[in-house]
Formats: C-alpha cells, structure tokens, sequence
C-alpha cells in the first residue's frame, strides 16, 4: 500500500483535528456498546417486553457485526468520508430514536438502526487511519484508538448506572448525542477525502448472500439455534463461490490469497473466539464460584481490558523497532502460556485469574494491533477497506462463535448451578481457549516481512 507524502504544518494541523473527530466517534460507538447494558432493567420495568429482553443487544451486535464489511467494500467503490458521515448520522438517527422509544418493538427497530451507523464507525475509521498515516504514526493512532475503546468499556457501566440512577434510562441514549454532533462537525469540516472512488459493478447478489448468511450465523450462535447456524454457513459458502466469480466482489478475494492477509483474518477469529468466548462467562464464574457481588463479579473484567489497552499503547514505540510479526508472535506466545495456566487456576482465588487475565488483555492487544497493521500494510488501496473491514469482522464473527461453543462445553446445568461444576466447565472452556490461540500462534510463526516500496516494513 502506498504511503501519504510529508505534509505542511497546515495539512498536518488539519489531519490532526480530523483524527481527533475520528476518535471521538470511536469512543461515541464503544461506549454505547457497554452503557446500555445496565439501563435495560429499568428500559423492561418502563417499557414492558420482558421476554424481548436480549433482543435490543442482539440486533446492535448482528447489524454492527454484519454490515462492517458492507462498509468497508462499499467505501472502496465510493470513497471513505461520505460514507464515514452517513455512518455517524444513522448512528446519532438511532440513538436519538432510541431514547424516545415508546415500546420495545420501537427501541428494537431504533438499535437496528444505530447498529447499522455503528458498523461504519469503526472500520471506516481504520481505513482513514491506515491511509493517512505512515506505519510508524499509524500504530501510535491506532493504540490510541485501542485505548479508547477500553476506557469506553470501563466508564460505560458506570455512566449507564449513574444517568439511569439520576435521571432516566432516556439518558443513556441521549447523552451521546452531543458527543456523536462534535464528531460529526468536526469529520466535516477536516476530513478530507483519502480514497480514490471509482466505478464499479458491485456484487450485490454476493452481497446479499454474505449478508444472509453472516446474520443466519451470529443469530444462530447468539441463540443457540443450530439449525440457523447451519443454514447460514452454508449461505456464506454460496456467498464465497459467487464473490470469487465477480470481478469487484464483496470480500477482498485477492487479499485473502495473500499469506499476510490470510493469517491476519485467521488470527483475529481465533483470537477472538478465544478472548470474547472466555470473559462472556467470567463475571458468572466470580459470582457462581467465588461468591461474589454483580458488582465485583463485573470488574473482574476490568484487568483484562487494561491490559489490552495498555500493551496497544506500549505497541506504538515499539514498532520501529521490532517487526510486526514478532509482535504478533509474542502476543499469541503470551496468550498461549496464560490459558495454559488459566486452565490450572479455575480452583484458585480470584485475584490469580484478574491477575492472569491482565496479562491475556496484553497478549490480545499485542497480536490484534500488529495484525491488523500487517495486514493493511500488504493491502492495494484499492481493497484497503475491505481488508480492514474484514479483520475486524472476523474478530466479531470469531467472539460470537466462541461465546457458543464454550457454553456447550461447560454445560447449561453447570452455568445454572455454579460452584464446582462451573469452575470445572470454566476449566474446559479454558482449554478450548488455549487450543485456538496455540493454532494461533503456529499460524503466526508463518508470517513474513512485508515489502513496502524500496524498503523492508518489518512485519
């Protein structure tokens, strides 16, 4: 992928306040992912639909998940900022929808919306990042993205208790509005265009057919619904044969035959199956075995990501000094080790497994960083944005597909007993983990320095 060429002070100072808008949508659509969860108590008790409960979550995480890579190709043909600002206008749209929701079918069809705006937000941002800046500031931009995002995961419950607390659940979707207004102002006005639009024959049969079958999938596994699951990896089989028969596809074909690429999208799912299926069940683990509040059972989480913030931020001195791939090794060695002990540990206080899953967090933030970078950096700008999109995507996919198999693994009695059959359910989950993540990290040791112009870019 070229590089941008040196910039004036003036275009320095301009790139730098549009970053700052960039971020500032990151952090509008990460903390709506988390704050909303301790409204929807007081959402049932307002709203009624007790039996639509999880439905407001699992429509946001489907639309988001599914239309990443809709954005991410479609900003490749039509250009990135248009596209950037429709995605933050749906997202404020929904929001704003959101608050003035008078029943739940209408909060329901609100999140869609806002789910649709949120998977714009963060792909998009990666590309505009990716094509604006060169490896060495691109790491330091995008650890900060990282960072963000984990400090928007550790106010967000906060802040959704506290509006809710003090003023209404109404707020918790309200409040991102002035927030998601400046970002929007200030994109507009400072972010120029970074793609090249050019015409092109979409494939939407391809299209709809990815759609379809990636919904049926992360539906499916969200739900525990097996025939679903079924039906829509074998729709995203069909999507496969028809993207690979069209010459603009969907999915960044050419890209995946490349070996950088390839592991860049294998790494991120099993990565994420890893990480996401894990912490989905470690606040049920610290109350169910370790006889904890909600409270405490919720910031055990807090270790794990501090720690993936802190090693993306640690990441960005580093990368002038060390390859990608080595980074991605390490982390992967990292995560390797640590599940490995994670699965000697389901018996130990609870302070070893915060203590541990700090240093998973690091190992996370070390392999998904260097892999996303590695792999833009092997991207044509051309597919830059599907290449991001789809990184980040399989990541997602990954989490929803691991949050499924480690429930069967330790088992819908155990999760409802708790005690020692959960801590040794948990113990099986960890394995899987360690599995994935050992895969991982043989996948890593393949990757090889890629090649940027006349110089060697280390990864």
């Amino acid at each position: 992928m070229s590089h941008p060429p040196t910039l004036s002070p003036a275009a320095r100072q301009a790139r730098q306040l549009a970053t700052t808008g960039l971020i500032l949508g990151v952090f509008l659509a990460a903390l709506e992912s988390s704050v909303v969860a301790t409204a929807m108590p007081s959402v049932i008790a307002d709203l009624g639909g007790q039996r639509l409960y999880a439905l407001p979550f699992a429509v946001y995480l489907l639309t988001s998940t599914v239309s990443s890579p809709l954005w991410g190709r479609a900003s490749d043909v039509l250009g990135r900022r248009r596209l950037y600002l429709v995605g933050v206008v749906l997202f404020l749209l929904g929001s704003a929808l959101c608050g003035l929701a008078q029943s739940m079918g209408w909060l329901v069809g609100a999140r869609v919306l806002q789910g649709l705006g949120a998977g714009a937000v963060l792909p998009l941002t990666m590309t505009i990042v990716g094509e604006t800046y060169q490896l060495s500031e691109r790491g330091r931009v995008q650890a900060l993205i990282s960072g963000v995002w984990g400090l928007s995961g550790l106010l967000g419950p906060l802040l959704g208790g506290w509006l809710t607390d003090t003023l209404s659940w109404r707020w918790t979707f309200y409040a991102s509005l002035p927030f998601g207004l400046a970002a929007f102002l200030i994109a507009l006005r400072h972010l120029h265009e970074t793609g090249k639009p050019r015409p092109a024959r979409l494939d939407w049969a391809g299209a709809a057919l990815f759609t379809l079958g990636s919904g049926l999938t992360v539906w499916g596994l969200e739900g525990k619904a097996w025939l679903l699951v079924a039906l829509g990896l074998l729709t995203l089989v069909a999507a496969v044969w028809v993207e690979r028969r069209h010459p603009d596809p969907l999915l960044p074909m050419g890209a995946l035959r490349q070996r950088t690429t390839a592991i860049a999208f294998a790494g991120n799912l099993l990565g994420g199956a890893a990480y996401f299926g894990v912490i989905a069940y470690l606040p049920l683990y610290a109350q169910g075995v370790g006889g904890g509040s909600a409270t405490g059972a919720g910031a055990i989480l807090t270790p794990m990501l501090v720690g993936w913030t802190l090693s993306s931020l640690l990441s960005a001195p580093l990368l002038t000094r060390v390859p990608l791939a080595r980074l991605a090794q390490l982390g992967f060695l990292v995560l390797t080790v640590m599940f490995a002990l994670l699965t000697l540990a389901v018996h130990q206080p609870l302070w070893v497994t915060s203590a541990l899953g700090f240093v998973v967090g690091m190992g996370m933030g070390f392999a998904m960083l260097s892999l996303l970078l590695s792999a833009q950096e092997q991207a044509a700008r051309s597919e830059l944005g599907a290449v991001t999109s789809g990184v980040l995507f399989a990541r997602q996919m990954g989490g929803a597909l691991g949050v499924a198999l480690m429930a069967l693994l330790i088992g819908a009695g155990a999760i409802a007993s708790g005690g020692p059959a959960l801590a040794e359910g948990l113990g099986r989950a960890y394995l899987l983990a360690f599995g994935l993540v050992a895969a991982g990290f043989a996948l890593s040791l393949a990757l090889r320095p890629v090649r940027h112009g006349k110089a060697e870019v280390r990864g």
